[in-house]
């Protein structure tokens, strides 16, 4: 998708893509949280960029670190699709009406705490893979449910027949989800001069502001994989909005901040929000998780 936007933003351009599978993809039978959490996406995908083996890298935004390493830069952010989570049940499950004793599959340390809040009879079982995995984990009954990020399904032209649309105020979103990263070298050291320019072509200044504000935010709060935070900014006008949250993974009332800002202090109100948020509980909470990873 990315290679055909570059490729309409600059007719006759040759672009190669090159696969590169990550140890996030190789390894699916044990929780991100026990591995080395989502930054196993795209580390080796950064090492092709470092060692100019790639000009620019295709990351989903929500498995991208808060932190870049040294050199590396978000060079685009195209448009954003649809940030919301999804519960996809089996055909004689019911999401809407009772859900005791209802099993469902995941590993998201954000979404099983979201879950836990939600309904605490739900039961929640640890459950990796790619999207035709999980969606068969349903079909076979090994769980009653799963839940989806709308993005990846849009993007694979997947609909669900018991598909529901999940609250974005309730199950906010992790922060990125449904934006693409598409990271490249910064400055000048061995770098294609025309890179930069190039991937400005098909940048979406909307979707990069609420990146900012959300990236901000999770840079802030110092996090990793076994952390449940979750972010959401909207755009309208000249103002950003962002709700962002530090879940309990116990199913606790979650920790939550709101803010607005110009556009051009997305960065710094999502660092505010994460400074609000520590100081309310976070900290602490984030201690009590490091001690138990």
């Amino acid at each position: 998708m990315v290679a055909d936007s570059l490729r309409e933003a600059r007719p006759g351009l040759e672009v190669e893509v090159v696969r590169i599978t990550t140890s996030g993809d190789r390894i699916r039978d044990v929780p991100l949280a026990e591995v080395g959490g989502k930054g196993l996406f795209v580390k080796e995908i950064e090492s092709a960029l470092l060692s100019g083996e790639i000009d620019c890298a295709v990351h989903s935004m929500k498995d991208v670190p808060g932190v870049l390493p040294a050199g590396l830069t978000i060079g685009a952010v195209p448009l954003r699709e649809d940030p919301r989570d999804a519960v996809i049940t089996t055909a004689t499950g019911s999401w809407g009406g009772s859900r005791a004793g209802m099993s469902v599959g995941t590993c998201s340390p954000r979404r099983a705490a979201f879950l836990r809040r939600f309904d605490p009879e739900l039961t929640i079982v640890p459950l990796r893979g790619n999207v035709g995995t999980r969606l068969a984990k349903v079909e076979s009954g090994e769980v009653d449910a799963t839940l989806l990020a709308v993005s990846g399904l849009r993007r694979l032209g997947i609909t669900p027949a018991n598909l529901e649309y999940l609250d974005p105020d309730v199950f906010v979103p992790a922060v990125g989800q449904g934006a693409l990263a598409i990271e490249c070298r910064e400055g000048e050291r061995g770098h294609r001069a025309d890179v930069v320019e190039l991937l400005a072509s098909i940048e979406d200044p909307v979707s990069r502001v609420r990146a900012n504000a959300e990236r901000a935010f999770l840079a802030g709060m110092g996090g990793n994989c076994v952390t449940p935070i979750a972010a959401l900014a909207t755009v309208d006008g000249s103002t950003v909005r962002m709700t962002a949250v530090f879940a309990d993974p116990s199913g606790e009332t979650p920790l939550r901040e709101e803010g607005v800002a110009p556009q051009a202090d997305a960065a710094k109100m999502g660092a505010a929000l994460a400074d609000l948020v520590l100081a309310t509980g976070g900290a602490e909470l984030l201690r009590q998780l490091g001690d138990h990873s």
